[in-house]
């Protein structure tokens, strides 16, 4: 029950990071997009990503944090990716810049939105 509810919390995120953010268009129906989406990258978040942190924290160390906003939006686009290839649904994003500041939008939104029904997303 935890892991569908932290998923809708990131589905919800993803549905304002589609509508807030220019460059992020939906693939497929109004609300299959977010949670095809929200899905794969709820998996990616779990086994890729700490990964890629991994094998870029020294440079995150050398620019004091800011890289990690570089590996979220990559990880982004891989989901992406999955989610438009795997589900037919997802989202498509125009840019480099489009992911970072949905990822931006993604984890500010997931914060709020997780501490409003008590998850830890």
């Amino acid at each position: 029950m935890h892991f569908i509810l932290k998923w809708l919390v990131t589905a919800i995120a993803c549905a304002v990071a589609i509508w807030l953010v220019p460059g992020i268009t939906p693939v497929g129906s109004s609300w299959g997009a977010p949670l095809a989406f929200a899905l794969v990258l709820a998996l990616l978040n779990a086994t890729v990503k700490p990964i890629m942190q991994l094998i870029s924290a020294p440079i995150t160390l050398l620019t004091l944090g800011l890289f990690y906003l570089v590996v979220n939006a990559v990880v982004l686009e891989l989901a992406s990716y999955l989610a438009r290839n795997i589900f037919h649904a997802g989202i498509v994003i125009d840019s480099l810049g489009s992911a970072i500041v949905a990822s931006i939008v993604i984890s500010l939104v997931s914060m709020v939105v997780g501490g409003i029904v008590g998850t830890d997303a």
